[in-house]
């Protein structure tokens, strides 16, 4: 017997979401038939709303609400310090260490042929205009420790060096607490060749 049409709707909507197949994609549809009219219309108001009410910054393409991007704020300008990410999210886990106080600068993705993504959908340039104007004197690289977030890292940084500034990559390697016996190869690698004197 097959589903009622609008529920494969639902189900078929649900798997665009990452990470979501056909059968959390059918939990989720059956789940959300138990809520009431009046949660399943709030729900839908807010995801409506998302266009309008949420948008990418100009200036560094993090994500801001209806305000002013509180990430480009002229005091983190005045640390001369600007971090790349890849993404907006990767942004808000930054921040949640209270570690760095300086400017972002998302790129959106990173490279990858593959998926159609070469050097000029980087949009360098705007970097670049970003740290002259704000003449930074540190850039922060902090992409993913894959094949390209490496290959990303490794471009940006030839990249900058006509600029003559200091170019930095967040450290890689052993997580807290864990056991040597528990760490890949790759990972321990990492951790050897970016040790620091103790």
């Amino acid at each position: 017997m097959k589903y009622p049409a609008h529920l494969l709707k639902l189900i078929s909507v649900l798997k665009r979401l990452p990470g979501v197949g056909n059968k959390s994609a059918e939990r989720y549809a059956f789940q959300l038939l138990t809520w009431s009219p009046e949660i399943l219309r709030e729900m839908a108001h807010i995801i409506q709303e998302v266009p309008t009410r949420l948008r990418h910054c100009s200036e560094c393409g993090c994500l801001r609400g209806e305000d002013a991007c509180s990430l480009c704020d002229e005091r983190r300008a005045a640390t001369q310090k600007i971090c790349v990410i890849a993404s907006p999210r990767d942004a808000f886990a930054i921040e949640s260490t209270q570690e760095y106080r300086g400017l972002y600068h998302v790129l959106g993705a990173t490279l990858s042929p593959l998926q159609g993504m070469d050097a000029e959908q980087l949009l360098l340039h705007k970097l670049i205009e970003r740290i002259q104007r704000h003449q930074i004197t540190e850039v922060v690289i902090a992409l993913d420790s894959t094949i390209e977030g490496d290959a990303t890292a490794l471009y940006i940084r030839q990249e900058l060096e006509p600029l003559k500034i200091k170019v930095t990559r967040l450290a890689f390697g052993l997580p807290m607490g864990s056991s040597l016996d528990y760490v890949d190869g790759g990972t321990l690698a990492r951790a050897f060749s970016a040790r620091n004197i103790y």
